[in-house]
């Protein structure tokens, strides 16, 4: 009985209440590009934050799924319209399931303690790809568009190379330990990008793709062709930029005007 008082008189102190607060995470502030840069750990993964200097209503961002900061000129200009750009690290994940939640998790993380709007547009740049779509045909609800730039669209095509690419050996092994498939399973998979765009068309989300109409890393016909007949084929509404003997790089546009011009267009 005593030993159930002292318990009871110590929680009214203060030490039960602290050990159930949540422990936010250390936040390091710098600056990216003129603008002010959060960056933090969530769930062992680094994560960014990148803000306006006045945010735009509603508070709209930019995802960059890969590549953070390679040829960001769509991303400043964005900063520039109010845009929040967002980067979560989860690199060797190659869009499978363990990306997904980690993505389900910064979803979360931006939208309620940052107060972002619960749609995000979402850059696939080169292998980014696979984290914009996948997660697209997962949350599209919570997809306002996609920018992909040079996208994977195919594992079977990048890394695999298993058509006219080079592919990448390291890669794919890398890529089926973490889907945890065979190289049989993997060949058989149904859930590619190229193979799971209707609920993209569903939610009517709108796609940007920029490639280079020579690119030898991530053929044009065995990704971004297939994705764009498929999108159309069930409604969906999709633009492709080519540019004329371009290779996998460089990515973006040097003028980055119709790539910020789709993100504004973009109807809530």
């Amino acid at each position: 009985m005593m030993r159930m008082i002292f318990l009871l008189a110590w929680g009214c102190v203060g030490p039960l209440t602290s050990w159930a607060e949540e422990v936010k995470p250390e936040v390091k502030i710098s600056a990216w590009n003129g603008y002010e840069r959060l960056d933090f750990t969530l769930a062992g993964k680094a994560a960014l934050l990148v803000k306006p200097k006045t945010a735009a209503p509603g508070k709209p961002w930019i995802w960059r799924t890969e590549f953070f900061g390679h040829e960001p000129q769509a991303d400043i200009a964005l900063l520039g319209k109010g845009y929040h750009l967002a980067y979560i690290d989860l690199q060797n994940q190659y869009g499978a399931p363990i990306a997904m939640k980690g993505m389900d998790d910064f979803h979360t993380q931006l939208t309620e303690t940052h107060g972002l709007s619960k749609k995000a547009v979402l850059e696939g740049m080169s292998r980014g790809g696979l984290f914009a779509f996948n997660w697209a045909a997962l949350r599209p609800q919570f997809v306002a568009g996609i920018y992909a730039d040079a996208p994977v669209c195919d594992f079977k095509s990048w890394p695999g190379g298993k058509g006219k690419g080079p592919g990448s050996r390291g890669d794919w092994n890398n890529l089926l330990k973490v889907y945890g498939f065979t190289e049989e399973q993997a060949m058989a998979y149904d859930k590619n990008p190229i193979d799971n765009l209707a609920p993209l068309a569903k939610a009517k989300i709108p796609v940007l793709a920029v490639i280079g109409d020579a690119d030898e890393v991530v053929p044009v016909a065995e990704n971004i062709d297939i994705l764009e007949k498929r999108y159309l084929a069930l409604g969906g509404k999709i633009t492709v930029i080519r540019k004329p003997g371009c290779k996998h790089h460089p990515h973006s546009l040097p003028d980055p005007a119709p790539i910020v011009d789709f993100v504004l267009n973009i109807k809530p």
